[in-house]
């Protein structure tokens, strides 16, 4: 079992959530397929950069991230920063032969996200972008279920990824509203999960017809270096301009028939990480409701009519990832075991030496995806989604 040293840039939420799964993925999974070892983390200065290091459990900190990718000791590049940092960092991580993960967005355009697919698809390096929402086992399952045909051919997938974090108009700033930074705003942050869902159980889109909106133009300037999301009230000082979308919302054309929506907002008063799918098929129903993430409701067709309809799966052992999680069904899978399940994934990936998904080639898709549905939006009409070539 070898051990692969870890190189975390950035310290905040996503930080503290991957440096979480490298402590925990050999507890849950043994014998683990690798050991992670956390040897450093950076920050953008060297106090905050010292105190994530204790906090986190890493050897040792820095201000540069470049000293990373420069390190021979380093085997795997962890980029947690905010998106517009993603297509440096990872660039100069593929040149070095490091191998990566990258949190999602991939990057907040097409072309970015086409620059960094271009840096790793000849490079004999492990790559992946960090959808871990489809590491839920019931997610799985649901795969697994029609995977194995149980509810027929797909016809229709509707997703939701719905927040209220920002729907209070006195919430500050976050660099998650420029565009400069994040590239767009909830179509980037939330929607692409479930985009990601939506390719991962049905395929990839054809087309999308999408609308985007932005209900709150103006926010109060943060103060202090941390991101306050909406855990804080920016007050009456400055304010500063919303240039990115709160809510999108798109019908989609799937290239194997099917159809389907996506919608997802952060200023739905009443939810939290409503992250919900129903996918409905010629011989049965799937759905899936995070919040109840222990749950996957399905129908089949098959069953006799005096007792068809939905009935409720509570994962565990027997489901996907269950031999590595808790010993019954329903004692409670949160979002730090679907990120030990990813880390999980990824160390098993280099420690084979095969590939694993979704890497750069499904971000840099899910990109296009996203650039359609800007488009799509400002042109009022379908657009067709361009494939990249494998």
């Amino acid at each position: 079992m070898q051990n692969l040293n870890v190189g975390l840039i950035g310290g905040g939420f996503m930080g503290k959530a991957h440096s979480l799964a490298y402590a925990a993925m050999p507890m849950f999974f043994w014998p683990a397929p690798a050991l992670p070892v956390r040897k450093v983390i950076a920050e953008a200065n060297t106090d905050l950069a010292a105190e994530a290091a204790r906090r986190f459990g890493f050897e040792n900190s820095t201000a540069d991230w470049r000293s990373i990718i420069d390190d021979p000791d380093i085997h795997v590049v962890d980029i947690a920063t905010p998106n517009h940092l993603h297509a440096e960092i990872a660039i100069a991580a593929a040149e070095a032969g490091k191998h990566i993960i990258c949190e999602k967005p991939l990057a907040r355009t097409g072309e970015e996200s086409k620059a960094m697919y271009d840096a790793v698809k000849d490079k004999n390096i492990v790559h992946m972008v960090a959808f871990n929402y489809r590491r839920t086992p019931a997610v799985a399952l649901a795969k697994k279920y029609i995977e194995e045909g149980a509810i027929g051919q797909v016809l229709n997938f509707r997703g939701t990824y719905l927040q209220d974090w920002s729907a209070d108009p006195n919430s500050p700033l976050s660099w998650r509203f420029q565009k400069s930074i994040a590239g767009s705003g909830a179509l980037g942050d939330i929607a692409t999960h479930v985009i990601d869902m939506a390719r991962y159980l049905v395929g990839e889109f054809s087309a999308v017809n999408a609308v985007l909106s932005t209900w709150i133009p103006e926010r109060p300037l943060q103060t202090g270096g941390a991101d306050a999301l909406g855990t804080v009230r920016g007050g009456e000082g400055p304010r500063g301009q919303v240039d990115v979308d709160d809510e999108v919302m798109t019908m989609i054309r799937f290239a194997n028939g099917a159809v389907g929506s996506v919608e997802a907002t952060r200023n739905a008063h009443g939810r939290n990480n409503y992250i919900t799918f129903e996918i409905h098929g010629t011989e049965g129903s799937i759905v899936f409701n995070y919040e109840r993430r222990d749950e996957l409701q399905v129908c089949f067709a098959s069953d006799q009519g005096d007792r068809r309809g939905f009935r409720t799966i509570y994962t565990g052992p027997a489901h996907p990832y269950g031999e590595g999680l808790w010993p019954i069904p329903a004692l409670g899978i949160g979002y730090g075991e679907t990120k030990i399940i990813e880390a999980y994934d990824f160390f098993k990936a280099i420690a084979e030496g095969s590939s694993v998904s979704p890497n750069f080639a499904d971000g840099y898709q899910v990109a296009l995806i996203d650039d359609a549905i800007v488009e799509s939006a400002a042109k009022e009409s379908w657009v067709e989604v361009p494939q990249i070539s494998a």
